[in-house]
């Protein structure tokens, strides 16, 4: 019977994470795991991305007289965006309550993706993709950064994984959809079929941000959320490091300090974009360029379903690794099995003449790269939750993503031409090499973190700190040792 009982432990911890002490507890992560994570469905925001690119193959690169760079000009300029928006939103989070705040953002680009099915013409498609950007800019980082506010350090990357894998299953609804939409829809009102995409997509956004309006619970510093007692915000806040004096700190001077004389910053800021590089294929729809320009043998709906492949091998890497590494607290052995694998993709697309078959199982073997997703937010997120600077970590998350969105700026243009779709593939081994080396460095701040700062938790029990006094100041102390300790 304890046999048993071990196992069925093991079980829930593998699959759930850390395991709650309590019964109120378990109640707690359970209400955190509905509102926050339906909230931050990433599903939409994928499902607008994947859209774009099925709408080009069917029938919006031929009304707009598309050609050449101009389907990478807009991914491109549209990655502008998002990387220009990343340093605004990460301050102004730390300012207006991100019950507000962010789901603003969702009816911004939830407008924005309506409005796409007006163009005329590649200028206008490139202006309002740029400005789409700039609303999807507070998605992703802005999700970490409430995921990091909330959750244990075992519970984090299995919660980063699941926030990964509802973008990839828009990915795949957004085939399906276009596919029906292409069939069923085109013509009617006078619309084709891919201006309908775009309208739906608007459309179907907007719930999900009067949905944050409502019921998304902040921080725990600042929550007032209906469905949380008074006795469950003490334990949420307990259950994470508390914020040090003058964590909220955003004033420039201090700021400025604090994130540019800290090693963590950049070794995160530089290893994103280089273990973001091997998505390179998923993440610019090679797969399905390559079906649309290299292939007279596939039909619309073949062409539109066939990658949905790739975003299943996506959802099964991102799921095992976030709980491999939760269960277990070991990162190197999912971070090494990434970086083998993307070197087998990039190995075998260089072969000349590959079949056809042998072609098609490399770029779903490609979906594996989205494994790296739980590993570089996720480890990140414990890393700077435990130095209790809490406007360091969301500058740093913001910032993070500022590198990966630079280099998808040009990444495209230059690697992966949708008038050239095989190439790329020596880029991708190259940046898998240097992914591996950036890791080892990050390895190790990560023990001098642990080192200076324990585990970041002592007496969590008490009220929320007050900071505001603090910074007015522009001279608030860096946060210290001391300040972390209890």
């Amino acid at each position: 019977m304890g046999a048993k009982v071990g196992f069925a432990a093991s079980a829930r911890q593998f699959f759930l994470g850390g395991e709650a002490t309590s019964k109120e507890e378990r109640k707690l992560v359970r209400k955190l795991d509905f509102f926050i994570l339906v909230r931050n469905l990433y599903f939409f925001n994928f499902l607008d991305r994947s859209a774009f690119a099925n709408a080009y193959v069917a029938g919006l690169r031929e009304s707009l007289n598309m050609s050449g760079h101009d389907y990478n000009n807009v991914l491109s300029l549209t990655t502008a965006g998002m990387a220009i928006g990343q340093l605004p939103n990460g301050i102004i989070i730390q300012r207006v309550k991100p019950r507000i705040w962010l789901p603003s953002m969702v009816v911004f680009w939830a407008a924005m993706t309506m409005l796409s099915a007006a163009v005329t013409n590649v200028t206008q498609l490139l202006v309002i993709r740029f400005f789409l950007g700039l609303a999807e800019a507070s998605t992703y980082s802005g999700a970490m950064y409430i995921i990091g506010a909330w959750y244990k350090p075992e519970e984090i990357q299995k919660r980063t994984a699941l926030f990964g894998v509802s973008g990839q299953i828009g990915t795949m609804f957004a085939g399906v959809m276009m596919t029906a939409i292409h069939k069923g829809m085109r013509g009617m009102a006078g619309l084709q079929g891919w201006q309908w995409v775009f309208i739906i997509d608007g459309i179907i956004t907007l719930p999900i941000a009067v949905f944050g309006f409502l019921y998304f619970p902040d921080t725990p510093e600042n929550t007032n959320a209906s469905y949380l007692s008074e006795s469950e915000r003490k334990l949420a806040l307990s259950r994470v490091p508390r914020i040090a004096e003058g964590g909220h700190n955003i004033m420039p001077m201090s700021l400025l300090k604090r994130v540019f004389l800290t090693p963590m910053f950049w070794i995160l800021f530089f290893w994103s974009p280089v273990c973001a590089s091997t998505e390179g294929f998923p993440f610019q729809n090679s797969f399905l360029l390559w079906l649309k320009y290299y292939n007279d043998k596939f039909s619309q709906t073949q062409i539109n379903t066939y990658p949905l492949g790739v975003q299943a091998v996506g959802i099964l890497a991102n799921m095992v690794a976030a709980w491999y590494m939760d269960a277990t607290g070991q990162r190197v052995p999912m971070a090494i099995a990434c970086v083998i694998l993307q070197i087998v993709v990039g190995s075998m697309l260089l072969v000349k003449n590959l079949s056809m078959g042998a072609t098609m199982f490399a770029f779903y073997l490609a979906g594996s790269a989205y494994m790296v997703n739980p590993l570089i937010f996720g480890w990140a997120n414990i890393i700077l939750q435990r130095t209790g600077d809490d406007a360091l970590r969301s500058i740093t998350l913001y910032c993070m993503n500022i590198g990966s969105m630079s280099m998808w700026t040009f990444w495209g243009i230059i690697f992966y031409s949708a008038a050239d779709a095989r190439t790329g593939r020596r880029a991708l081994l190259l940046f898998s090499v240097a992914a591996v080396l950036c890791f080892a460095t990050c390895g190790s701040l990560f023990t001098k973190t642990m080192k200076k700062h324990g585990d970041g938790m002592g007496d969590n029990t008490e009220e929320p700190l007050e900071v505001a006094e603090d910074e007015k100041k522009p001279d608030t102390p860096v946060v210290t040792e001391k300040q972390t300790s209890t």
